[in-house]
């Protein structure tokens, strides 16, 4: 019985936490809290990304698919971002690394109204595949974090 407790209050504890809407800083994350609203954010994100030569490869929302269902929940895009030559250059290094393209990057609706954008640091991604992938697959993951720098800079920017 006293687990069953436990089990609920941490459930409703994650639950509370989820529903904030805010990313969390961690180890090779990028967390940049903004003053945009999340369809400000969005827009803006998809528009930096193609600036910056760079495709926009996925894109999915939990709180698209929620609405569509009826139901509101906070708003949250997951768009993938890649390009060809470098994902010729990271699979001519390590097949398995294929797995983690396109690289992600996440905006999520803060309760104030505000969005936040995250992601993964591309060489955080590719970090577990570099013994396999080597100095080829540890520069494309520097380069693109170079690039995806640039890409949250310019897209959060108050301008």
């Amino acid at each position: 019985m006293a687990r069953s407790a436990i089990l609920v209050l941490v459930l409703l504890s994650g639950l509370s936490a989820a529903s904030a809407g805010t990313v969390r800083t961690r180890g090779g994350w990028i967390v940049v809290d903004t003053r945009q609203s999340y369809q400000a954010l969005v827009e803006r994100l998809e528009a930096t990304v193609k600036s910056e030569k760079m495709g926009l490869v996925t894109s999915a929302s939990a709180s698209e698919g929620a609405k569509a269902a009826g139901f509101t929940i906070p708003g949250n895009k997951v768009l993938g971002v890649f390009r060809n030559d470098f994902a010729r250059r990271m699979l001519g290094s390590s097949v398995a690394a294929g797995i983690e393209a396109p690289i992600r990057i996440y905006v999520t609706e803060n309760q104030d109204g505000t969005a936040t954008l995250s992601y993964k640091k591309p060489s955080t991604v590719f970090a577990p595949y570099a013994d396999e992938g080597g100095d080829t697959l540890k520069s494309v993951g520097a380069e693109l974090d170079v690039i995806f720098a640039k890409i949250a800079e310019r897209a959060t920017s108050e301008k």
